[in-house]
C-alpha cells in the first residue's frame, strides 16, 4: 500500500503542489528516490536513514520507492527529506497516513534528526493554503510562513517533535507571525548640504515611482542623496510586505525569524553580471531587479555596466516583470522597482567643472553618456545635474528639511494615489498608469497643455516622453494636493525631463 505526503517545487515565485508517494514492498534491501530529482534530493535517503537511526527507528529490510509526482517536473532542493520522511513514516505506520495526507511539508533534516531552515517557505504557505492542507516546516521558518494567515503552520524543531504531533504524544502550536524591526537609519536628508533641486527631485521620485538619473561630478553627493531614498519612502503595506517577502524568502534572505516591511534597498556593483542584475543562472534565481520590487534599485556609476546590462533593463522598467528564459523553463519575476542611476559628466568626471577643466571637451561628455542609449535614457523621468560643493559650503548651517518632514508629504502623496487608484488592481502609482486612465486622472488645464505642446515641438519629446512629463506632473500636483494639473506643474517636470543633455532623447 502506498503512503502519500506533499511538498512544493518551485517557479519563480510561485509554489506547485509535489506528491510523495512512498511504497515499501518485498524483494531486495533498497531505497530509492525517483520523479526527476536533482543530486541534493538524491542524498536525501542518506540523511534520513542518518536520522532516524539517532530516532531508535530502523528501517525494514524491504524495498523501499519515492515518486516524486508529477515525475516529468524537476525538483530541485534539499526541501524534500522532510516530506520523504514524513511519507516513509506514514508507509511504516509510525504516524496516521490520513495525517501526513493532509500535510503540505518541507525542511532539510540533519544526521541527528534536527530539522535545518530552507528557502521558500512563504510561497509553499501560499501553496498550501491554496491546496487546504496545512505547512509543516522547520522552526525556524514559522515566522515567516505564518504571514499568509490562509493555512495552520506547524514549525518543528526536529523529527522526532513531528512524530510526537501525529501520534498525539506533543501536539504542536501554531506558528504565529513574525515580523523584522530593522535598525533605526541615522542617515538624514538634512544632512545634505546644498542640492535643493536634487533633493526635490528625490521627493518626487518617492512619491510616484519614476526613475531617477543623476549627473554630477565625483563627490558632488550622489551616492549621499540615493542612500537618503529609503528614509523618505512610506513602509510596504501588508501586499507589498508579502510579495516582496516572497521573492526574498526563494533568494534565502529572510533568516531572521519573520518579514521586513521596510523597503528593499539594492545597490549592485557595476562589474555584476547580466544574470545577477536581472536574474537566471543555474536555478534561474531573481536577479537585483526582482529583489528591488516595490523597493529602490541603486545603480551608481550607470555607464560603467555593461552595455548588454543597460539594454536588459528597457523591457522590465515599461512592464514591471522579468521573464528568465532556460531551456527547458521560463520563470516570471516580478519587478516593480525605484531605479536611481548615478552618472559621472564625463570619463574623468569633471566636465563642467571650470576649475578642472576637461581637455577633451565636450566629446568626453558625449562619448561617456552615450554609453547610455536613447531607449533607456528615455525611461528616466527625472534627470537631475547636481553640481559639486565647495568645502565652504559644509560649514554653513543645516537648514535643509528632514526625511521626516519630506517622507509625510510623500505619504500623503502615496494616499492620494491609492484612492486614486483603488478600482484599478494593477496600477498603485501614478508612474504606472497608461492610456485612457493616464488621460483622465492629468489632463493639464489649456494652459499646461498649450505649455507641453509647445515643448513637444521644440524639443521633439517622443510619445514616451509625452506621457512621462504627465505623470510626473501629477505626481507634482499630488505633493501639494492639487486635483488639476496646473500649467506650473507642467513647467517643473519639463524642467526634469530636459536637464541632463540638452533635450529629450
Amino acid at each position: 500500500m502506498t503512503a502519500r505526503a506533499y511538498t512544493v517545487t518551485f517557479d519563480g515565485v510561485e509554489a506547485q503542489i509535489v506528491e510523495v508517494q512512498c511504497a515499501v514492498s518485498a524483494g531486495l534491501p533498497a531505497f530509492s528516490i525517483v520523479g526527476l530529482p536533482d543530486k541534493a534530493v538524491s542524498e536525501a535517503r542518506d540523511r534520513l536513514r542518518a536520522a532516524l537511526v539517532s530516532m531508535g527507528v530502523a528501517l525494514p529490510s524491504r524495498r523501499i520507492t519515492i515518486n516524486l509526482s508529477p515525475a516529468d517536473l524537476p525538483k530541485e532542493g534539499s526541501h524534500f527529506d522532510l516530506p520523504i520522511a514524513l511519507a516513509l513514516l506514514a508507509a511504516l505506520d509510525v504516524v496516521p497516513r490520513d495525517a501526513a495526507e493532509g500535510t503540505v511539508a518541507l525542511g532539510e533534516l540533519s544526521l541527528d534528526g534536527r530539522l535545518v531552515p530552507v528557502i521558500g517557505a512563504l510561497p509553499a504557505a501560499m501553496a498550501a493554503a491554496a491546496a487546504h492542507r496545512a505547512l509543516l516546516c522547520p522552526h525556524a521558518c514559522g515566522a515567516e510562513a505564518a504571514w499568509v494567515g490562509g493555512t495552520q503552520v506547524l514549525a518543528a524543531p526536529d523529527l522526532a517533535a513531528v512524530v510526537r504531533h501525529f501520534t498525539g504524544q506533543a501536539p504542536l502550536a501554531p506558528a504565529e507571525p513574525g515580523e523584522v524591526t530593522a535598525p533605526r537609519d541615522h542617515r538624514d536628508l538634512a544632512d545634505v548640504k546644498g542640492q535643493e533641486r536634487a533633493k526635490r527631485a528625490l521627493e518626487i521620485a518617492a512619491a510616484g515611482r519614476h526613475h531617477m538619473l543623476m549627473v554630477g561630478a565625483p563627490g558632488s553627493g550622489k551616492s549621499m542623496l540615493a542612500a537618503r531614498m529609503p528614509t523618505i519612502l512610506p513602509p510596504l503595506s501588508p501586499v507589498e510586505a508579502l510579495e516582496t517577502s516572497m521573492i526574498h524568502s526563494l533568494a534565502g534572505l529572510l533568516d531572521e525569524g519573520g518579514i521586513s516591511r521596510h523597503r528593499p534597498f539594492r545597490e549592485p556593483h557595476h562589474t555584476a553580471s547580466m544574470a545577477a542584475i536581472v536574474g537566471g543562472g543555474r536555478d534561474a534565481k531573481p536577479g537585483e531587479i526582482s529583489l528591488a520590487h516595490n523597493g529602490v534599485l541603486f545603480m551608481d556609476e550607470f555607464p560603467e555596466f555593461t552595455r548588454a546590462v543597460l539594454e536588459t533593463l528597457r523591457q522590465p522598467i515599461e512592464t514591471g516583470e522579468i521573464v528568465v528564459a532556460r531551456a527547458n523553463a521560463h520563470t516570471r519575476y516580478p519587478c516593480r522597482f525605484l531605479l536611481v542611476a548615478a552618472a559621472n559628466p564625463c570619463k574623468c568626471g569633471y566636465l563642467a567643472d571650470p576649475a578642472r577643466a576637461c581637455a577633451r571637451a565636450p566629446q568626453c561628455g558625449e562619448d561617456y553618456l552615450g554609453r547610455i542609449s536613447g531607449p533607456l535614457m528615455d525611461r528616466f523621468d527625472l534627470r537631475v545635474e547636481v553640481p559639486p560643493v565647495s568645502y565652504a559650503d559644509l560649514d554653513l548651517p543645516t537648514t535643509a528639511e528632514s526625511s521626516a518632514r519630506v517622507a509625510d508629504r510623500v505619504a500623503a502623496a502615496r494616499d492620494l494615489q491609492q484612492a486614486r487608484f483603488a478600482e484599478h488592481g494593477a496600477v498603485r502609482v501614478n508612474a504606472e498608469a497608461e492610456g485612457a486612465l493616464l488621460e483622465q486622472v492629468a489632463t493639464p488645464d489649456d494652459e499646461g497643455r498649450a505649455l507641453l505642446v509647445r515643448v513637444a515641438e521644440r524639443f521633439g519629446l517622443s510619445a514616451r516622453g509625452y506621457h512621462r512629463v504627465l505623470r510626473v506632473a501629477r505626481t507634482i500636483a499630488d505633493l501639494e494636493g492639487a486635483s488639476q494639473v496646473a500649467c506650473t506643474h507642467v513647467a517643473e517636470a519639463v524642467s526634469f525631463r530636459l536637464a541632463v543633455g540638452g533635450g529629450d532623447r
